[in-house]
């Protein structure tokens, strides 16, 4: 992350925050001790010895707590982020996501716990994680009457990185985030997509281990977070790029995502790739949609066809569509998906089925979200962390 100082004479900044908010750091950390405890009483566990030799996580919490007085922002935060994966921090604005990065960055303190990034304590050690870490906000700034180069190039200077490493460095990322051909625009002529490539771009220079992402594709255009999100896999599967993507659009988790963290009231209430959560948080029953021909003979009655469907074993009920035309969605066991599809299209090579089409129906991420929610009694939860 690199914090930017307006140059003296220097034009505004578009979406420019004051600079000292942003360097402020939090006062020094009391001693970590092993014997204070979560909320729920269980010990926090130390932070892990590396001197072994072994390497630190990109990422990892444990116990990770913040309060504003009574409110609980983050609750006892158990987190593990490990190289080339890319994690989704998925939950609704005011859930708790933009503290938890404040915490991993150095730039707010936590009441109690602890978190490690690339192997070091952000409240403790701030300018190594800045170091190691890439950061995009999700307001990004950059002088809007200077070039995206010459804004990379303000950005090598803070780093302290010589011209000569430099310039082929912003050359590399430039093209890495498709600003090659754009690169000597003004960037007030910048739209938001290119913006937030500008701003990977920014979060690359320095050659970080870990990418840190704060609603990366709010208000772009479907095309543009489609690329994003590509180039977003290109880094995590070339350069083994941890990145962590916090986000409340769950599409967009759900087709770029390794592994999501479902948050809600700041807390951690589940964490998985989508199948893990889908069988955790989603039906219990399998459900398969069976795509029918209702013709004008007694085959195409839907009385018979649901009886027929409903004769299958495993299947526990069939629901007939509203309409005419519309499928069937047929509830099975859970775990006996396979077979009843194979059943059913027994049943049509027989003749017994007038059978368009057959499929298992997947729960979305949108599905688990609001189920999670829904076990967790948070469907409604009134309580807003920042």
């Amino acid at each position: 992350m690199t914090v930017r100082r307006r140059p003296p004479g220097g034009p505004p900044r578009l979406g420019a925050r004051d600079p000292g908010t942003a360097q402020r750091r939090p006062g020094p950390a009391r001693r970590e001790a092993v014997t204070r405890k979560h909320e729920r009483g269980s010990l926090i566990p130390p932070p892990p010895d590396l001197g072994s030799g072994g390497a630190p996580l990109p990422i990892s919490t444990r116990g990770l707590t913040k309060r504003y007085g009574e409110l609980v922002a983050v609750d006892s935060l158990d987190l593990d982020v490990v190289p080339g994966e890319i994690f989704g921090l998925l939950g609704q604005n005011g859930a708790g996501k933009t503290t938890t990065i404040l915490m991993l960055l150095g730039l707010t303190e936590p009441t109690r716990g602890w978190a490690r990034v690339a192997g070091f304590d952000p409240t403790r050690q701030p300018l190594e994680v800045k170091r190691r870490v890439g950061y995009l906000p999700d307001a990004v700034g950059f002088y809007g009457a200077m070039t995206g180069r010459a804004n990379l190039r303000y950005t090598a200077r803070l780093n302290r990185l010589a011209r000569a490493e430099s310039e082929p460095r912003i050359n590399e990322v430039l093209e890495q985030v498709g600003m090659a051909n754009r690169a000597d625009d003004r960037v007030e002529t910048y739209s938001r997509g290119m913006l937030q490539r500008l701003g990977i771009a920014d979060a690359l220079l320095k050659d970080p281990t870990v990418l840190i992402l704060d609603e990366p594709t709010t208000a772009i255009d479907p095309i543009g977070v489609v690329e994003i999100l590509e180039l977003l896999r290109r880094l995590a599967t070339e350069r083994g790029l941890a990145i962590l993507l916090s986000s409340h659009l769950l599409s967009q988790v759900q087709s770029v995502c390794d592994r999501v963290g479902i948050f809600a009231a700041g807390r951690l209430i589940g964490v998985g790739t989508v199948p893990e959560l889908a069988t955790r948080f989603g039906e219990s029953d399998d459900v398969i949609e069976v795509g029918l021909d209702l013709g004008p003979d007694s085959l195409g009655d839907p009385s018979k066809l649901t009886a027929a469907l409903g004769r299958i074993a495993g299947v526990t009920k069939v629901v007939a569509g509203e309409r005419v035309g519309d499928p069937f969605l047929v509830r099975a066991e859970s775990g006996t998906g396979p077979r009843v599809r194979a059943a059913i299209l027994a049943l049509a090579a027989k003749g017994r089925l007038p059978l368009t089409s057959v499929r298992e129906v997947v729960p979305s991420l949108d599905d688990i979200y609001r189920r999670a929610l829904e076990q967790r009694g948070l469907a409604s939860h009134g309580q807003v962390a920042a």
